[in-house]
């Protein structure tokens, strides 16, 4: 970025602390843009809007007082961002959002990505805009999320729910999704499959299915096994038939597939079914998440089970103590494997 340092001013160190002013000498835009830009207040292009996030990181800007003085009234609503309503697992951790929220005092305002990264981006701005006092995020990913770093500059308080980032100044609510991935295949393995393959979603659209990958992969090979295939399916769609074709198709098909999601789970056993292949006789299945239709199912769905009311109540807990002012940092809930009929022993 082509912007001159404001004179007598080194970064971290100097006889004034900084403000938004200097924000703006840096960026070379007015104090009000800078202000509506941190804010999301108002309109401004994205090439200003980049160039006063650039300046704040420059300068390490931390406008966090500024932003309080900016926003003194409450105005007693909490937003949120979750992937989809479409996948109950969701929906169920709003009913504990909104139920903890109720409680509290505070009403919820929902939006949605549809696991769309501008999608995503543009429904953080407009949550700001709607002055929430706070934010509960599912995030494509919680280390590498340019949004995030906004809300950090800008002081924003947010927590994340199911993502599991890595960073320790991010608050999250969140299982462990490696060690509950691996517990899932190791139930497959302890049944004697060595041909396992995974599903799952589209790994670039939510660290969750990066981390879930990561626990199959670390199974398999300690068991002394070689991971099988992990193919993609579309979240939204949950579209299984041609990573099926591609698994089944080929030569040595597996014998157990490991889902990162219960619904994939159920998108890939209607394609089996249709491919004349019987669950679990035929191919085992495992899937992840624990939502309640997979219980309902004729052959009930072997699963990793999260906590995802109670992770959604402890969310708004945690935030509620990010609003006082007060430190939070990450809660790791239990999780457990749900045997059903999906699964037998060979």
């Amino acid at each position: 970025m082509a912007i001159s340092r404001p004179k007598n001013h080194s970064v971290g160190v100097g006889p004034r602390a900084l403000t938004i002013r200097d924000v703006a000498a840096l960026a070379g835009v007015s104090i009000a843009t800078v202000s509506r830009v941190m804010n999301q207040s108002g309109a401004a292009t994205p090439a200003t809007a980049q160039k006063v996030r650039e300046a704040i990181s420059e300068l390490g800007f931390r406008p966090s007082q500024i932003g309080r003085s900016l926003k003194t009234a409450r105005s007693r609503t909490i937003g949120v961002l979750t992937p989809s309503l479409s996948n109950p697992v969701f929906a169920e951790s709003l009913a504990g959002i909104e139920a903890a929220a109720q409680r509290a005092g505070y009403s919820v305002l929902l939006s949605t990505s549809h696991y769309d990264l501008k999608r995503e981006t543009a429904a953080i701005e407009t949550l700001r805009a709607h002055w929430v006092d706070g934010l509960i995020l599912t995030v494509a990913s919680a280390d590498q999320s340019s949004s995030l770093d906004l809300l950090d500059a800008a002081g924003t308080p947010y927590v994340l729910i199911y993502n599991q980032p890595t960073r320790t100044d991010r608050s999250s609510v969140t299982v462990d999704n490696v060690a509950a991935a691996r517990d899932a295949v190791n139930s497959l393995i302890a049944q004697g499959h060595s041909r396992i393959a995974m599903l799952s979603g589209v790994r670039a659209s939510s660290d969750r299915t990066v981390l879930r990958h990561q626990g199959f992969v670390a199974a398999m090979q300690a068991a002394g096994l070689e991971p099988g295939a992990a193919l993609e399916v579309d979240f939204e769609t949950l579209e299984a038939s041609q990573a099926i074709a591609a698994l089944f198709d080929a030569t040595n098909p597996p014998t157990a597939l490991f889902c990162g999601t219960d619904l994939i789970a159920i998108s890939a056993m209607k394609t089996l079914s249709e491919r004349g292949l019987s669950v679990p006789l035929d191919v085992s299945v495992v899937g992840f998440d624990g939502i309640a239709v997979g219980a309902m199912l004729q052959a009930s769905l072997t699963t990793v089970v999260m906590p995802v009311h109670a992770m959604g109540v402890q969310a708004v807990e945690t935030l509620l103590i990010k609003l006082s002012g007060a430190a939070a940092g990450t809660s790791m809930l239990p999780h457990e494997l749900r045997k059903g009929g999906t699964t037998r022993a060979i």
